[in-house]
């Protein structure tokens, strides 16, 4: 009978989790939601405030486990040492928003109420100086599942997802382009672009509300 690998031990895992992981995923939901109402019941007609949420696909799990393994390999001597449950992000919630000072106002909504949660800072490159949070912890719904939750600038997060599939997790034939030194330096000013027209829109707004009445539906 063939030894059971790593990989087939974490695939059965995942299964087990499965429904595990959707609940904490739909309960996180269902927190984050109703704890923005008061915000997203008076935003105006230019604001945006988008939610959503995933559970991490069951290669990604592995594959996220494995890079953070030495030489990003499993040790097969020890299989018992490896398990999904080390991730934080297996059932997540993201909050995009836009602008700026509605973000600042979600985040500390949010942090006052998941005040158990642990920060998990954006390395700097990825967010181009942005103000951008991830904080992961344990949700009602589960006390072995770690779950995580964003709060970042919905034009950054809508580059993400393009960025993601284009450059982070490739198809075959385009393994590789997201270390191309050429490609990392367009993804950067991509983001210096979006930060500038962040500041330039909050500028703009803030003088205009001072000068008369606010902008309304």
């Amino acid at each position: 009978m063939a030894t059971q690998t790593i990989e087939d031990r974490l695939r059965a895992e995942y299964f087990s989790l499965l429904p595990e992981l959707v609940r904490v995923r739909e309960r996180l939901e269902a927190e984050i939601r109703y704890h923005l109402l008061p915000i997203t019941q008076e935003l105006v007609r230019y604001e945006r405030i988008l939610i959503s949420a995933r559970v991490k696909g069951c290669i990604s799990a592995i594959d996220r486990l494995r890079r953070d393994m030495e030489f990003r390999t499993f040790a097969e001597e020890v299989p018992e040492k490896y398990s999904l449950l080390d991730l934080h992000d297996l059932a997540g919630v993201r909050v995009s928003v836009f602008p700026q000072s509605r973000l600042d106002k979600v985040h500390d909504l949010l942090t006052a109420h998941f005040r158990e949660w642990i920060p998990d800072p954006f390395p700097y490159e990825a967010t181009g100086d942005f103000r951008a949070y991830k904080y992961h912890g344990h949700s009602e719904a589960s006390k072995v599942v770690v779950a995580e939750f964003q709060v970042v600038p919905i034009v950054i997060g809508l580059f993400w997802e393009v960025e993601h599939d284009a450059l982070y997790k490739p198809l075959p034939e385009l393994k590789g382009i997201g270390d191309d030194l050429e490609m990392r330096d367009r993804s950067a000013q991509v983001l210096r672009a979006l930060r500038a027209f962040e500041d330039e829109f909050e500028k703009l707004v803030t003088r205009g509300n001072a000068a008369g009445p606010k902008l309304s539906n």
